[in-house]
């Protein structure tokens, strides 16, 4: 793998910010800390300090080295499997499992526990992906899908793309929702408030999220939630932005009213149902992943606030 070398113009707009902040909006998914290591490694010419305020007119070079990839092994991990085939595999995620290793999870995710059960898994999303055509966050449940080859994985990534699979989550938000269903069409990117965020930004990608109201309780409500689209962290940025975080939430939620619901660990958010066209034979399959337990607690729970 070679360098990857991105070039920038300080437009007058951007004009006084300070250099490692600049570069981090314009290096997606680069954070303003790994920035600041590259400008360390004088990988960013001219040479500057992170705390270097930039000019308008001022062209910045930066050459970005090739991750170095992990050895990611097979683990002997039980899996909950909703669906299985020669070609797909749809996986019950529980809370706490991250789908695939990256620089901080190397062992003990969804893939790492895959590659002992199927051996063989699709090569497109790499040796850090193999087989995973979407995913959902660490603390989130459910039904998750991965490839066994590259056919069914080119078959998912464009159903994927053309909005056409089926999913539906359940979300426990915080508050009231005043209408009974609607939907939330808002574009999505990084935050330029905080850039490890995703925000309702201008220019973002678009965002499609449609809600139903399952259950009322009080000072909450239970809502499924169905993806039109689906960019990073989308139904918990998009019910934020209404001003109905989901409860649990550690990013974009409410801290005063998670310190009672400290057992939670993260956002109550379920991906029940994953539908789609089967890659080879193209019949339509549907999996529900049932609710976990600590979300039929935390209904009970909640039922109680309502007697």
């Amino acid at each position: 793998m070679e360098d990857e070398i991105f070039t920038f113009i300080v437009s007058e707009e951007e004009s006084g910010q300070r250099l490692d902040s600049f570069l981090a909006q314009k290096l997606d998914n680069i954070s303003r800390s790994r920035v600041a290591k590259l400008l360390d490694e004088e990988r960013a010419s001219p040479l500057r300090k992170a705390s270097y305020k930039v000019c308008s007119g001022e062209e910045y070079c930066v050459t970005i080295p090739p991750a170095i990839p992990l050895d990611v092994v097979p683990e002997d991990i039980p899996l909950d499997i909703l669906y299985e085939d020669s070609d797909v595999i749809v996986v019950n995620k529980p809370k706490g499992m991250v789908v695939h290793p990256d620089n901080t999870h190397i062992t003990g995710t969804m893939v790492n526990a895959l590659l002992y059960h199927c051996h063989d898994l699709s090569g497109i999303g790499g040796v850090m992906r193999p087989g995973i055509v979407h995913r959902i966050d660490m603390d989130t449940t459910g039904a998750v899908i991965a490839c066994k080859n590259d056919l069914a994985h080119e078959s998912i990534a464009a159903q994927l793309k053309a909005h056409t699979i089926n999913r539906k989550y359940i979300a426990i938000v915080n508050g009231n929702l005043k209408n009974d269903e609607g939907v939330i069409d808002a574009p999505l990117g990084r935050s330029t408030k905080d850039r490890k965020k995703i925000a309702v930004v201008a220019g973002g990608k678009r965002a499609v999220t449609h809600y139903k109201v399952l259950e009322r309780f009080k000072g909450f409500t239970m809502a499924e939630c169905v993806l039109e689209t689906g960019r990073t962290h989308q139904i918990r940025v998009h019910m934020a932005h209404i001003g109905h975080s989901l409860l649990g939430d550690e990013v974009y939620g409410n801290p005063n009213v998670n310190k009672r619901f400290k057992e939670l660990k993260g956002q109550c958010l379920h991906a029940m149902t994953l539908g789609f066209l089967h890659p080879v034979t193209g019949e339509y399959i549907e999996t529900n992943a049932p609710l976990p337990e600590y979300f039929g607690k935390l209904i009970g729970k909640l039922r109680q606030l309502n007697v």
